[in-house]
Parts: C-alpha cells; structure tokens; sequence
C-alpha cells in the first residue's frame, strides 16, 4: 500500500468509523493510530489522552471516556476504528497460503466451526478460515482479551452469507448484543469490525 497525501480510506459502519493507512512491516501500529484518532477527535497527537487496562488494551480517558477504539495491522496496512457508546474491536489479515488452516481449525475452533469448515469444497477452507479468525479476533479484542481467552468460547455462523456470533462463553454477554461487519479493505486482505452497545 502506497503512502500518498491523499485522505485516508474510510468506512462508516454503524456507529464506529474505519479508516486505512499504510504501514510498515514490524513496526508497531500505535503511532499511526495515534495520529489518525486525533485528527478525528481534534486533538493534538500528544495531547491525546490514551491509557491501557491491566491487560493492555487501549481505551482512551477523561474527556474522550464514552469513546472506544481499536487498530490492528497485517502486510502494510492499517485499521484503526473509533466509536462511542460501543466496545468495538477490529481485526485485519492479509491473505496469504496457510497450509496449517485446519488444523489449527481442528485444534483451537469451536466443533461447529470445523464442521462447517469440512463441509466446504476444499479450495474454499483457508478464506472461510480467515473470515472466522477475523470476526473471533475482532470481538475478543473489543471484549479485551486476546487469543488466550479461547477460540473455541465464541463461535460464528454463516447465514445469509454473513457470520454472525451464535453462541459464546457467558463473559462475552449474550452473542446477541455483538453485530459484526466483515469487508474487503484492499485487495487480498480480510477485515472484521465488531462491536456492542456499552
């Protein structure tokens, strides 16, 4: 992805904003996403009140509290979501081969998950792979814990063509309260936006 002075990309989805930037492999994505949720707040980048919970996740203070906001990275480019009265959570994937797809499925998914996933033609199990992997990051992120949390405690269903969270480990509330958006930000790469009302 070409840096250019252009604006960035930019999505609105329901009651979060979604915005694109390039970024460079291994470098951390919070500078950018500093930046950019700045510029959206009108804040000065510096001055822009961030803090992180006691397991990391970003959230940002006092006069920005009713705002939630994410960033995830992958190949060169950048998500960074901003929404208020939500958690939101937001997860981006290149797509590459991944030969190990299943059996990480076979290891870390929820049973319904690999089921459905063994049920499709095998050419298309490593993008449903990703799409499952985008929406279970994106909701863990906006939950605010990572892959640690288990996999296998959320799991998404395919209706109309869309995933939608079916059932999920009490802690996450009830799978109803969590919508989920899932797009094409560039070619060859998958992204997820979840989110929930406070």
């Amino acid at each position: 992805m070409a840096e250019t002075d252009t604006l960035p990309p930019h999505w609105k989805l329901g009651p979060a904003d979604v915005w694109l930037y390039p970024h460079r492999l291994r470098e951390r994505g919070e500078p950018t996403a500093r930046l950019a949720l700045a510029q959206a707040l009108g804040q000065p980048p510096d001055a822009l009140p961030i803090g992180r919970d006691e397991r990391g996740r970003p959230h940002l203070l006092a006069p920005f509290h009713s705002h939630d906001l994410g960033w995830s990275h992958s190949g060169d480019a950048l998500l960074v979501a901003l929404g208020q009265s939500i958690q939101v959570g937001v997860d981006l994937e290149k797509m590459r081969p991944r030969p190990r797809a299943m059996i990480l499925a076979e290891r870390f998914f929820h049973p319904e998950e690999l089921r459905w996933l063994q049920a499709l033609p095998e050419h298309a199990r490593e993008p449903a792979f990703v799409r499952l992997w985008c929406a279970k990051e994106a909701v863990l992120k906006a939950y605010g814990h990572g892959l640690s949390f288990g996999l296998d405690r959320l799991c998404f269903a395919e209706q109309d063509g869309a995933l939608r969270l079916s059932h999920c480990d009490r802690r996450l509330g009830p799978a109803s309260d969590w919508t989920l958006h899932e797009w094409s930000p560039l070619a060859d790469y998958r992204a997820a936006l979840a989110w929930r009302p406070l």
